[in-house]
C-alpha cells in the first residue's frame, strides 16, 4: 500500500488486491472516505466510487475488522478525539526546528504522540526534539485540534 498527502483534503492510500484489482481510498480531515474501485481491463479508469460520511465509515471498518474481535484497540472516536498522520514536507518552516517551538499542545489542544522517521518510530517526543522534513507525526486531540495541528505544520 502506498499512501500520498493531499493537502488541505487528507491523505489517499492506494493499493492492489491479490486478484490484480487497484483500489484507492481518499481519506478526508472530517472523517469522511471516498472509496474507489478502478477498471482491470484499464487501472487507470474507476469503474466505482463511493463517497462515505464518518459514520458510513466507521460502519464498514466495524464490518471488515468488528471491534469485538480486538478489545484492546482504542477507538478513539468513541471519545471525541481522533489521531491523524501529519507529514512535514522538507519546505516546511518547522523543518530543522524543535517541536517545543511549534507550541502545539499550547496552541491546539492536541499532542504529537510518536514521529515516524524513515523506519524509526520515535514515541512521545521531547519538546527539544528536532524535527526533519519527510517525518510523520501523529498528532492526537479533537477533530478540530487535529486540523490546527495540521495546519501550525503545513506552514511553509
Amino acid at each position: 500500500m502506498s499512501s500520498t498527502p493531499l493537502p488541505g483534503i487528507g491523505i489517499r492510500y492506494d493499493f492492489t488486491t491479490r486478484e490484480d484489482r487497484r483500489l484507492s481510498v481518499v481519506a478526508h480531515r472530517d472523517g469522511g472516505r471516498i472509496l474507489n474501485a478502478y477498471r482491470r481491463d484499464d487501472p487507470d479508469e474507476c469503474a466505482m466510487s463511493v463517497k462515505l460520511t464518518a459514520g458510513e465509515t466507521e460502519t464498514l471498518i466495524d464490518a471488515l475488522m468488528p471491534s469485538h474481535h480486538s478489545p484492546n484497540l482504542l477507538s478513539t472516536t468513541d471519545l471525541g478525539l481522533l489521531a491523524e498522520r501529519v507529514e512535514l514536507s522538507s519546505t516546511s518552516y518547522w523543518n530543522g526546528r524543535v517541536l517545543g517551538e511549534t507550541r502545539m499542545r499550547t496552541e491546539t489542544g492536541a499532542s504529537i504522540v510518536a514521529v515516524l522517521r524513515r523506519a524509526e518510530a520515535i514515541p512521545s517526543p521531547a519538546p527539544d526534539f528536532r524535527l526533519a522534513g519527510g517525518d510523520i507525526l501523529i498528532v492526537i486531540g479533537t477533530r478540530e485540534g487535529v486540523e490546527a495541528a495540521a495546519a501550525i505544520l503545513g506552514r511553509e
